[in-house]
């Protein structure tokens, strides 16, 4: 399978055939040092570096976005160790496939000089459990160093033990710097600049959205043009379809984006939660599920502190559904202002989970027995709702009478901030504190 960093040095330097290979195969590393924008993994110190200086290479998990070198990485493993290089996919492999690799694997090891077998598994998180229970015998025994590449959580998507014999290894997306670095390279292998202004070789270095794969097709694409001059950015993008964002919304971006778009919200940045929502649109996301967290944000961040900031997006919420795409978004992004802008508080959402907790610990406590019905005489004989204190008879309607159940120590749940309308409900709770205490309930 062709990758933009695979390595194979017996055909790394092959001129004859150099013509008929992509640009991405052309200029792919020969060694680890060679691999662009991974130094965290792959410096003398980091986690890999560390591994193969010590020889003790372990299995590994390399989870990262596409176009950041995975292929390459497990292919140079392999070089390093001495080790044969085997790649599957998850997607067009079953466990028949599976076995035919093992079998080879262990008659390998066991004929000549014992040479050992790195298998690189793509996309290994659409393998079943069973599949991935599969590797485990053979990862333990040596006859396999497993190296699996996945672009989605392993946390979510591997087994715990295939996870707890392997090492995760996080690759970075590629930056503006890494992709120039490939651009220079592909410039050096076909002998001539980008017919480009600055401008435009930033514009195109961006439409690559992080993927190196990605960049070194479109350079490709932009060096069979031919140009007496240098071609501006909007010729370049009459020329090019910038590529689409990577966004799954069953995958781990879809729960990344809405996480940072709540936490821009709670963190009071209108800027970059409009950032976010804009890039969750962008990607497809559905903006109903969009309605429907902005909501949920409103109660848990804000809560009390600003009553009207639920109105405000069950309004938006409304306003969308009446307005449809892409009208109705407006009314989703003037929610996520409101919101970002609002006082916070998130008193009310500590006091139900705390009120959770009593609940489960306290069991089936009744209620005392001055605050139940009596609609029977048999109830009033045993002492329902006797000394009942009607609050509306009592002095400022406040009784100041013990509902909790009878002997439950009295917890406090609900603690309001000094901030927007809570301020004011703080206030009316400490009154109510007091007098509490004063007449004893």
């Amino acid at each position: 399978m062709a990758d933009l960093f695979d390595s194979s040095p017996d055909i790394a330097h092959a001129p004859a055939r150099a013509a008929a290979r992509p640009l991405a195969d052309r200029i792919r590393p020969a060694s680890l040092s060679e691999v662009v924008g991974q130094d965290r993994v792959l410096g003398p110190d980091a986690p890999l570096g560390a591994m193969l200086a010590a020889g003790s290479l372990g299995s590994l998990i390399l989870w990262g976005p596409p176009g950041v070198g995975k292929t390459t990485i497990a292919r140079l493993l392999a070089h390093e160790t001495d080790r044969v290089f085997v790649q599957i996919s998850a997607i067009f492999s079953g466990v028949a496939d599976l076995r035919k690799v093992f079998d080879t694997a262990r008659m390998r090891r066991e004929q000549g000089d014992g040479q050992g077998t790195l298998l690189f598994v793509d996309e290994i998180h659409r393998f079943n459990k069973a599949q991935q229970d599969s590797f485990l015998p053979f990862m333990e025994d040596g006859t396999i160093l497993l190296v699996g590449a996945t672009t989605e959580n392993p946390s979510f998507e591997l087994n715990a033990a295939l996870l707890s014999r392997a090492q995760v290894v996080v690759l970075e997306r590629l930056n503006l710097t890494h992709l120039e670095l490939l651009a220079q390279r592909a410039e050096r292998e076909m002998g001539r600049a980008l017919p480009l202004t600055g401008e435009a070789r930033d514009a195109l270095l961006e439409m690559a959205d992080g993927d190196g794969r990605a960049a070194l097709n479109l350079i490709e694409q932009v060096m069979a043009w031919n140009t007496g001059k240098p071609i501006g950015p909007e010729e370049l993008a009459k020329r090019l379809m910038r590529r689409a964002a990577r966004y799954d919304k069953a995958g781990d971006e879809h729960f990344n984006l809405i996480s940072a778009l709540h936490k821009s919200v709670r963190g009071s940045d209108p800027d970059a939660a409009l950032y976010w929502l804009a890039r969750m649109l962008e990607g497809g996301e559905d903006p109903r599920y969009l309605a429907r967290r902005i909501t949920r944000m409103a109660i848990e961040d804000i809560g009390l502190a600003d009553p009207a900031a639920q109105r405000h997006c069950l309004d938006a919420w409304a306003l969308y559904e009446r307005l449809g795409s892409p009208e109705g978004e407006l009314a989703l992004a003037q929610a996520v202002i409101y919101l970002s802008l609002a006082p916070k508080s998130n008193a009310g959402y500590v006091a139900y989970k705390a009120a959770r907790a009593e609940a489960r610990t306290t069991g089936s406590l009744m209620p005392p027995a001055h605050i139940l019905n009596a609609p029977t005489a048999l109830m009033k004989d045993q002492g329902y709702g006797a000394g009942y204190a009607y609050d509306h008879d009592a002095e400022d309607a406040f009784s100041g009478q013990n509902y909790f159940p009878d002997g439950m120590r009295r917890p406090v749940l609900y603690a309001p901030v000094e901030r927007g309308f809570e301020r004011e409900l703080k206030k009316r709770l400490d009154w109510f504190v007091s007098q509490r205490a004063k007449r004893g309930g």
